[in-house]
């Protein structure tokens, strides 16, 4: 299978071309609904902020800028932002699928899905990936829970039994080697 080109198909957008956008959701819709979905922890909601998404990469598409980063990285990123977004705008209404929790509950924390699998799996190697797999385990689970999962720092430091302050500190030394290691 060839590698699909996530660059040319967001030139395509931004030309006008619908089944660009069309081949970007077949490839990436799933995947883009399970990062919102572990976000808002509502599958209505969810559908909402990708759908948007995907508005919004269309009408944005000419403002991508391959210089600043990967297409595919720039994709989740607008579902990622929106998804973070519903949350800080509808904190105080919006509920938790009470259902999510129980069944988080019943299946415990052995089967969380470690993150890093998650991005190896999910996509073609890399500059990101390669730099992500060079930092050590805890800084590298700390940045994908905070930037993949949108995890908030205390959470993090609670889902790996860590003083926040460590956490912290993982996470800047962290984006300040991959920054290194990708310049």
């Amino acid at each position: 299978m060839d590698e699909f080109d996530y660059e040319a198909a967001l030139s395509a957008c931004a030309a006008g071309e619908r089944a660009a956008l069309h081949r970007i959701y077949q490839l990436e819709g799933a995947r883009l609904l399970a990062v919102a979905l572990r976000i808002v922890r509502r599958r209505d909601i969810a559908e909402d902020v990708v759908h948007d998404a995907f508005v919004r990469v269309w009408e944005k598409a000419a403002s991508f800028d391959a210089t600043r980063g990967s297409g595919r990285g720039w994709i989740y990123s607008i579902v990622r932002h929106g998804a973070l977004n519903h949350i800080r705008d509808h904190a105080r209404e919006t509920p938790a699928d009470e259902s999510l929790i129980d069944q988080a509950g019943q299946d415990g924390a052995a089967s969380v899905p470690d993150p890093y699998e998650q991005v190896l799996l999910a996509s073609e190697s890399g500059l990101l990936y390669d730099c992500l797999g060079r930092l050590d385990g805890p800084k590298r689970s700390s940045i994908l829970l905070a930037y993949l999962e949108g995890c908030t720092h205390s959470e993090i430091a609670e889902r790996l039994a860590t003083p926040l302050g460590t956490v912290k500190a993982w996470i800047r030394r962290g984006l300040q080697s991959l920054k290194e290691c990708m310049a």
